[in-house]
This record gives C-alpha cells, sequence and structure tokens, in this order.
C-alpha cells in the first residue's frame, strides 16, 4: 500500500471531536509536554487494526509515517513495527531495534512510548547487554528516559526486577513528572511480582522519592501502610 493510500485509510477514520478530546488529553499546549503534537482523531482500536493489515509494509514505509507531524500516523508506524517484531529472527530483531533506537526523537509521547519499548527494546535487550538503557536513562530526552524505565518492563514479567530498580534509584531526582509516573508503576509491577524487592527498595529511597512516584508505587498496599509512607513516618 502506498504512503498516499495510507494516509487516505488514515482520513477516513479520522474524527474532530475525538481530535479536540485527544489534543487537550495528551497536553499539546505551549509549555506542555506535548506542545505542537498534532491529532486527527483516531481512537486505538481501528489503528491496531490497520497495523494489523499493514504488519508487512518495509520500513520505509515506517519510517516515512513515523517522521509524521501527525501523532497517529507516528502511532501506527510503531505498532506495525511491534508487529513485525513479534515474528521476525534475531537478525530481523536487531534490524528493527536498531532502526527503533535511530529513531527516538518521533517516538515522542507517553503513549508512543509505553506501546512500543516494552515490546522492542525490553524483549531485545532481555537476553543480551543492557548497557543502552542506562546511557537512555541518562539522556537529555524525557522521551528516551521514558523508553528506559518502560523497557524494564518486559524484565519485571520475567520476573527479573534488577535493572527496573537500578533505573529507578538513577532517577530519583528527576524533574518530570512524566518521569516519576513511569518510575512509579515500575515499582509497583515489581511489588505484584516481589513485595519484598519493592518494599526494600521503598525503604531506603521513599523519604527522597517525588510525590507522585511515590503514590504510583504504593497504590496496591493497604491504606495504613500507604498513609505511613506519605506522610514519611516510616
Amino acid at each position: 500500500m502506498t504512503i498516499r493510500e495510507i494516509k487516505r485509510r488514515l482520513q477516513k477514520l479520522a474524527d474532530k471531536e475525538t481530535a479536540k478530546t485527544l489534543q487537550w488529553f495528551f497536553k499539546t499546549g505551549r509549555g506542555e509536554y506535548g506542545e505542537g503534537d498534532i491529532f486527527v482523531g483516531i481512537k486505538v482500536p481501528p489503528l491496531r487494526n490497520l497495523a494489523r493489515e499493514l504488519e508487512n509494509e518495509p520500513l520505509r514505509t515506517v519510517k516515512t509515517l513515523l517522521k509524521s507531524k501527525i501523532h497517529e500516523e507516528r502511532m501506527l508506524a510503531l505498532m506495525i513495527l511491534v508487529r513485525q517484531f513479534a515474528r521476525a529472527d534475531q537478525h530481523g530483531r536487531k534490524r528493527i531495534y536498531n532502526f527503533y533506537l535511530a529513531h527516538t526523537p518521533f517516538v515522542n509521547n507517553w503513549d508512543l512510548v509505553d506501546g512500543s519499548a516494552p515490546y522492542i527494546v525490553g524483549p531485545f535487550l532481555w537476553k543480551g547487554d543492557r548497557r543502552r538503557l542506562y546511557a537512555l536513562a541518562k539522556s537529555d530526552s524525557v522521551w528516551e528516559r521514558r523508553i528506559a524505565v518502560l523497557s524494564t518492563f518486559y524484565f519485571i514479567r520475567q520476573n527479573d526486577f534488577a535493572d527496573a530498580l537500578k533505573i529507578s534509584q538513577l532517577l530519583l531526582d528527576d524533574e518530570h513528572d512524566l518521569i516519576h509516573k513511569a518510575v512509579g508503576w515500575m515499582l509497583r509491577e515489581v511489588g505484584k511480582r516481589d513485595e519484598t524487592a519493592a518494599k526494600s527498595f521503598l525503604g531506603k529511597h521513599y523519604r527522597e522519592m517525588p510525590r507522585t512516584m511515590l503514590r504510583y508505587a504504593i497504590e496496591r498496599l493497604p491504606e495504613s501502610q500507604r498513609r505511613k509512607y506519605l506522610v514519611r513516618g516510616i
């Protein structure tokens, strides 16, 4: 399918009222984290259906979509990449992984990161050298830092918590609310599987954790325990 045909398909799915809601939800106003992002108003399920239909498109097509100013076109590109990665052999996975990391400036909103990093970067590095994650965690780009955090979700699902905890510690002083939420979320996921490991981390760091990060991390704990952490009383 040509790029023109793909764009035509997307235009048919677009909705102006949905676009307005998404522009607000993803903070596209001046000074906000999604400043300048353009939405045409397509919900996730139709995009997934189209990605399934386009999963055999070449990387040059994916690249064109990923460089688009339109959010849904970038989302579609990443959905295609995720599907291709899942079916690829090791050589193909390496190619997709390298392509993804070469184009992180276009993975530039939290939904784009969350829908791709745990399904490409995480599984590729599962049995490999994970040093790239730490470079991403130290990046000036909030989206690359979030990629580092969310990539560890794959490890967490394999009951491997070490990198998630180390990267969480690296980002305790991060200034961005989207990183606070991401780190807190991953700590909560660790806690679902190993409460001792999560509480050990919290015991060492809860006093220095940003409030949002802490709230996300302790969300599943009993109210009495949450209250103690929040008043810094443990």
